[in-house]
């Protein structure tokens, strides 16, 4: 029997994003796990010096409130280089402390900046951002402006996974680790699984076999490409 070229990478992400890494390699299959629902909350009252996001997908929801002409600050901190440059698009002056929550936090304090902050994040989110700053005595507030909707593995991902052949898997947060692990063992998977992790905690969350595991030395997607990479590699010397 010959032996395939490559592993499959299957990615689960929100479409635009999987589509996004996957015009960066080849033998990708694209079966989101989640898709954005974006909401129109009625937002705290009050005046807000800057806000804060977290995500992409927060920065996208963001400029839609925005778009709908409701006012909110045009200056937005930002977790990473993919949130800000999502923010900028949506027309507010972002920045970008180019990391995760833990360099967000920081990049907020060195601000120094006066008044309050408003988060806007999705339904589900780690790391309490929000009693973090109010306990560095920076008056925060925080507003659900999304939920992600869980999906199913699609028909050909199922079968991708069902088959002896190795799959990579790039997991980009422990949320999608925990969903990703429960549907292998729903769809009884026979694949040996590569892992792609972008954190530790990713790692750590993936409550699934693998035959092996790379965890990205830098929590964003160039790391994570990298990663992949590393492992395809390592695949094709063993």
């Amino acid at each position: 029997m010959t032996r395939q070229s490559h592993p499959t990478i299957l990615l689960t992400r929100p479409l635009a994003q999987s589509q996004r890494f996957a015009d960066q390699i080849d033998g990708t299959l694209i079966s989101p796990l989640m898709r954005p629902e974006f909401l129109s909350p009625m937002l705290p009252s009050g005046d807000f010096t800057a806000i804060v996001l977290t995500s992409e997908t927060g920065a996208e929801a963001a400029g839609r409130i925005s778009a709908a002409g409701i006012a909110l600050p045009k200056r937005a901190f930002c977790v990473g280089n993919r949130t800000a440059e999502a923010a900028r698009a949506a027309g507010f002056d972002a920045s970008s402390a180019a990391g995760a929550a833990d360099d967000l936090l920081a990049h907020i304090i060195s601000a120094a900046l006066v008044g309050r902050l408003l988060l806007l994040r999705g339904q589900d989110s780690v790391g309490d951002l929000e009693q973090r700053l109010i306990s560095a005595r920076i008056e925060t507030v925080s507003q659900i402006i999304y939920r992600q909707i869980g999906q199913s593995l699609s028909d050909d991902a199922i079968a991708v996974l069902q088959a002896p052949s190795p799959v990579i898997l790039p997991i980009f947060s422990p949320r999608s680790a925990r969903i990703f692990a429960a549907e292998l063992r729903r769809v009884a998977a026979k694949a040996p699984i590569w892992l792609a992790a972008l954190s530790p905690a990713v790692a750590e969350a993936f409550n699934f076999p693998t035959v092996y595991t790379e965890i990205a030395t830098r929590p964003d997607s160039a790391a994570m490409l990298q990663a992949v990479q590393a492992l395809r590699g390592a695949w094709m010397t063993s």
